[in-house]
């Protein structure tokens, strides 16, 4: 028995058909995972294995792709994302003190969300925005020469609590 038999399906409709249609073509698996992830958010497990199911392939293989690439989350980020960049520029410019103070008003560490789910934060490798260093995101949203005195004003425009 499957471990989608086990459980209600999880992939919609809309999911199988964008993988029926990515089938055969090269670099199928990256893009199929892209779209669950735009979905969900994340890749939940019972989703990693119903993509294997309808793949054919072993689940192991998906979880190395997953794990692989820092892209995909294998829990469920907060509803507001913060990704802060520790690219050279932003690292070297206070990337750090911009993760601890994040860390010091929302209460969690990195790769953690909130108790009430509105928040997550995460490092990242670059965003591509060097010449704003430091930078971070919240849902996409850049926000460039950031200090630590500004983190809390940023948080506040996306907090809902």
């Amino acid at each position: 028995m499957t471990a989608t038999a086990e459980t209600e399906k999880m992939l919609t409709p809309e999911i199988e058909a964008f993988i029926e249609k990515w089938r055969e073509k090269p670099g199928n698996l990256i893009m199929i995972l892209h779209r669950v992830q735009e979905e969900f958010g994340y890749i939940p497990r019972q989703a990693a294995f119903e993509v294997a199911d309808a793949l054919n392939i072993p689940v192991a293989k998906i979880y190395g792709v997953i794990t692989f690439y820092h892209f995909f989350k294998l829990s469920k980020p907060g509803r507001n994302q913060i990704a802060i960049c520790m690219g050279t520029a932003c690292y070297l410019k206070g990337g750090q003190d911009l993760i601890d103070e994040c860390e010091r008003i929302l209460g969690v560490g990195l790769n953690t969300v909130t108790e009430d789910g509105e928040f997550s934060v995460e490092a990242v490798r670059c965003i591509g925005c060097c010449g704003l260093a430091p930078v971070l995101t919240v849902n996409g949203k850049v926000y460039g020469g950031v200090t630590t005195k500004q983190i809390s004003k940023i948080i506040d425009q996306y907090d809902e609590r």
